[in-house]
């Protein structure tokens, strides 16, 4: 075979326990690696954050003016170097791809980032609604594959929890894979359509209204349907006989109710079906549903029994109207005291417009959750337990691609972030199937070094914008980072494929 026949050498990827052999001018199976001239290159610029005016993009928030140091191991004001784009620890003897030092009013800080591969890891998504997605612990899917499960109710809102290491890794292979793929959509922002078994079918996109079964969502509850009564009793008063609030949680009844009560409201000798809780307020009036009030309604009366007939009158009226004001009615009692529909008096008009204007708008929440375990760890620190305890003594900050990170109580080192604080595209995946996600630990350079830190790769925050990087040794991977300002990578349009803008910069994204 004559040598211009010959093949270039494929080069082994060891950023992931998958361990590709990548031909020249291919990347990867995660397109995070590509083999450029016989070298590992990583394709996705290291991210660096800095307050600016520059349009276009999403940006973690930064104060307009320049107060004082208020002692916080982040300022705002600083240039900050997130962990998008650095690459991995894997296989866990390395220490960090970037440590990098910065000096925050005199103090010397250190910046310890890594991109994590988190097996364990989640998404919990709080979705505004009345409406009833589906009984609690059942199933949440994808093309139907388990990716979830509904959990709680809340004030307006339904909560899903989603991925988690059983469905990534304790059932089929598309299971783990389209669970992986699922959360780093939902974590990058985009849409993914769910269903829910017994329930409903919903679009979900972090800081979008949710579609639900193709009706968008346009507002969350003002409140149930006592505290609706409660708060809107007196702009009720000489204008309405009756006010019946529906609502799958709790029902209100304004004649019934403690706030009719105090303000002298009289009893109308109304009926209604449902488990009574304390006066004016019902259980379970109805199945919850997607209809009026979040149960299965579309008729609000075949919650009300027989008027009584010795309070009731004729002609007497009644008001019925949902938490959101979305749905509303009007009736009159006939001669028989049967409620009879009619148009709806102007004069009721106003407070019915006051509960919508009360609710706010509708939007899913998306929250990345997960642990930081052995190899985010001895990234840090030949010694892991050391970080565990920095972090818990609160001389360590930790956050996410730049965003804050909240720190759950208990052991270890879990983490929720709000992606919608977090660059774009901050999230990755590599095969496993696992999430390729931003973290990063700051500290002062003292405490870095009491917890037995890697000293010997830290490097100035000029240096990395730069582009250059502390893992010099042989058994670390060889190849460049680039930095920039935002993503200039042209995604694969071919399996493997890739291409690179050579453009970059240390501006901000």
């Amino acid at each position: 075979m004559s040598n211009a026949s010959k093949k270039p050498a494929k080069i082994r990827c060891d950023a992931c326990p998958v361990m590709c052999y990548i031909a020249e001018g291919r990347s990867g199976a995660c397109d995070r690696y590509a083999n450029k001239d016989g070298h590992l290159l990583r394709l996705d610029p290291l991210i660096i954050v800095e307050r600016t005016e520059e349009a276009g993009g999403k940006l973690v928030p930064f104060l307009d003016k320049e107060p004082e140091w208020d002692g916080d191991i982040i300022s705002d004001l600083e240039s900050f170097i997130t962990a998008i784009g650095a690459g991995t620890t894997y296989p866990d003897y390395k220490p960090a791809p970037f440590i990098v030092s910065r000096e925050v009013e005199d103090i010397d800080m250190i910046t310890v980032v890594t991109e994590g591969i988190f097996s364990y890891c989640g998404a919990k998504v709080k979705i505004d609604t009345d409406r009833h997605l589906g009984p609690e612990s059942n199933l949440v899917r994808v093309d139907g594959e388990p990716i979830g499960h509904v959990t709680t109710g809340e004030y307006g809102s339904q909560m899903l929890s989603l991925g988690g290491v059983h469905h990534l890794t304790g059932g089929s292979k598309k299971e783990g894979r389209i669970t992986c793929n699922s959360l780093m959509q939902l974590c990058n922002g985009l849409a993914v359509e769910m269903s829910v078994d017994e329930g409903v079918t919903i679009l979900v996109q972090a800081g979008h209204p949710p579609i639900i079964n193709d009706k968008l969502e346009e507002r969350m509850r003002v409140g149930c349907g006592s505290a609706t009564i409660g708060m809107f009793a007196a702009q009720w008063r000489g204008l309405v006989d009756e006010v019946v609030v529906v609502d799958d949680h709790i029902t209100g009844v304004m004649s019934e109710h403690q706030a009719g009560k105090v303000i002298g409201w009289p009893p109308s000798g109304i009926k209604i079906k449902g488990r009574r809780s304390t006066p004016g307020r019902y259980f379970q009036v109805a199945v919850p549903g997607t209809g009026w009030g979040g149960t299965d309604l579309d008729d609000p009366l075949k919650i009300l029994g027989d008027f009584k007939p010795d309070i009731a009158k004729p002609d007497q009226s009644l008001l019925m109207v949902s938490t959101t004001g979305e749905q509303f009615a009007y009736y009159e009692l006939d001669d028989n005291l049967q409620p009879v529909e009619k148009p709806m008096p102007q004069r009721l008009m106003k407070s019915v417009r006051r509960i919508e204007e009360n609710c706010e708008p509708a939007l899913c929440s998306v929250l990345f959750m997960g642990g930081a375990g052995g190899s985010l760890r001895s990234g840090v620190t030949e010694n892991p337990v050391q970080l565990t305890r920095s972090v818990r003594s609160a001389l360590t900050h930790v956050s996410c691609g730049g965003a804050p990170a909240y720190l759950w109580p208990g052991g270890g080192i879990t983490i929720m972030a709000d992606v919608t604080q977090m660059p774009e595209n901050s999230f990755g995946y590599v095969p496993t199937p696992a999430l390729v996600a931003p973290i990063e630990f700051t500290m002062r350079r003292d405490d870095y070094e009491a917890l037995g830190g890697h000293m010997e790769y830290v490097l100035p925050l000029r240096d990395a914008m730069k582009g250059n990087t502390g893992l010099q040794k042989d058994h670390l991977l060889s190849g460049q980072t680039k930095v920039a300002s935002k993503h200039e990578k042209n995604w694969p349009t071919k399996a493997g494929n890739y291409s690179w803008s050579d453009k970059t910069g240390g501006g901000s994204r």
